[in-house]
């Protein structure tokens, strides 16, 4: 998905609770950003059994209007268990602030106040954005522990610990007033509860058995044969046109462009329907629909994508009027934005949403015969490795520190080789 719905854990003055946050995604070229709450309340959880139950039965809140949503519902237990990236303590924040300025306290704090500054913009919380604005280092943070060294960076800490002391019992107060638990069905928590307990279970076993690391333990807990609510019958149920040829409408968002295509994988690798390196797209999926039924439309005759052995099917399926459906948000990619905050040394970039436009560039590139885009996102360039720490975030690693201008230059000189591929009709 171009932007994802992310279980995330809050230490408060009650405890630790769970609920979802939804990070900056773009929709009818707004940017948006949610929690699951209403306009009163976020939702929270004591436990994630309750989380569970809560978004398998209940309504009405502000995430049902978000594109990823119709997902959330089928997520398992576990699925909707924060992993150690999601968990911001804001009970303990003072305490790292009163520590030295390392890389991973620099980090961890930036992670919570950023968190904090999200609640504080979604849901209109004056009183704590002001304690942000008041102290410019809390912006700094971004920038990593480098911004905190010498004597301006540890005048710059000194000032942003007194903000801490000075505001943060109020910024907690604020946030322990924001959050409440709806009712939840009893039935669902039960159910919840149960799955929650032979998770745990196989957890337990899966560790017992060398697994060391989040995703050994969770792969080990589903072959286990966790009671996974989302994936009953997971075989049983129909793929749709689309999975069974294996063939994908995408939609590749860069800068007021926003068109639609075709890819598939052979042998793991990509192709796209286009030729000679260039990819034919289309402003609508309606559009692209209409040229498949056209024996005679351009993008058709000599596309890469006729060495699949189901393009045929497709071809097919739109001559008669078969093809519907929309492009899912997995297969979205969204350009747009990356590139100005990469210039303005911003770090707190979506993950998800960088993750899935550097796929798209590097599967172009492979497809075209154009090693650049592999060469410049690998982790051994400046670019790449900026990529790689925000994709896939270490507290143990330094941080970058800005100006990223060299790495926004080669940014921009990827998505303009990108939309200089794009053939549109």
């Amino acid at each position: 998905m171009a932007s994802d719905i992310v279980p995330i854990r809050l230490a408060l003055t009650r405890g630790d609770v769970v609920t979802l946050w939804a990070p900056p995604w773009r929709e009818d070229g707004e940017e948006w950003e949610a929690f699951l709450g209403d306009d009163e309340h976020v939702f929270v959880f004591d436990e994630v059994a309750g989380l569970a139950a809560f978004v398998r039965t209940a309504s009405g809140h502000d995430l049902e209007d978000h594109p990823a949503w119709s997902a959330v519902p089928g997520l398992s237990v576990g699925e909707l268990t924060p992993d150690d990236v999601h968990r911001y303590d804001l009970v303990g924040l003072p305490e790292l602030a009163a520590a030295d300025p390392d890389s991973w306290t620099v980090q961890e704090l930036h992670e919570t106040v950023s968190i904090v500054r999200s609640l504080a913009d979604v849901c209109d919380l004056g009183n704590v954005i002001t304690a942000l604005d008041g102290e410019p280092a809390f912006a700094l943070l971004r920038e990593g522990h480098q911004a905190f060294a010498g004597r301006e960076g540890t005048k710059r800490w000194s000032a942003l610990s007194e903000a801490v002391a000075q505001h943060w019992d109020d910024v907690v107060d604020t946030v322990d007033g924001l959050v409440t638990t709806p009712d939840i069905d009893s039935g669902a928590l039960d159910k919840a509860r149960s799955e929650a307990a032979e998770w745990e279970a196989a957890r337990e076993a899966a560790f017992a058995t060398g697994a060391d690391d989040d995703e050994d333990l969770e792969a080990a807990a589903l072959s286990a044969g966790e009671s996974d609510a989302g994936h009953d019958d997971e075989d049983e149920r129909p793929t749709g046109f689309w999975a069974e040829v294996g063939i994908d409408p995408i939609r590749i968002e860069s800068g007021d462009r926003s068109v639609v295509t075709l890819r598939c994988y052979l042998e793991d690798a990509p192709v796209f329907l286009g030729s000679d390196g260039k990819i034919d797209v289309f402003g609508s999926e309606q559009a692209l629909f209409r040229a498949l039924a056209d024996p005679e439309h351009p993008a058709v005759h000599g596309t890469d994508l006729a060495a699949a052995v189901t393009f045929s099917d497709v071809l097919e399926a739109a001559r008669v009027g078969d093809l519907s459906g929309g492009v899912e948000d997995m297969n979205t990619y969204v350009l747009t934005g990356i590139g100005p905050d990469l210039a303005d040394g911003v770090l707190d970039l979506d993950p998800v949403q960088l993750d899935l436009a550097s796929e798209l560039l590097t599967d172009v590139g492979e497809w075209a015969g154009d090693g650049e885009p592999a060469d410049a996102l690998a982790e051994s360039n400046s670019l790449g490795w900026l990529v790689s720490f925000v994709v896939r975030p270490d507290p143990t690693r330094m941080a970058p520190s800005p100006p990223f201008t060299q790495e926004a230059q080669s940014w921009g000189e990827l998505v303009a080789g990108l939309e200089a591929r794009l053939r549109e009709h």
